[in-house]
């Protein structure tokens, strides 16, 4: 975008540029989901190494 951005006077090439910005927001958006899906499965690892502390506390 930031190319067509110095060229307004490229109308034409002003359309593809805002799809490919679209395009980026769109992979944007997917990126913050595949983040969430690892963040629960995250909590549970810290859950699994508390216990494991927890053990080698009571050994």
């Amino acid at each position: 975008c930031q190319p067509c951005g110095p060229t307004p006077l490229a109308n034409s090439c002003n359309e593809p540029c805002v799809q490919q910005c679209q395009d980026s927001q769109v992979f944007i958006q997917p990126s913050p989901v595949v983040v969430t899906l690892p963040g629960p499965i995250l909590s549970s690892f810290p859950q699994n190494t508390t216990v494991g502390s927890s053990t080698s506390a009571a050994v």
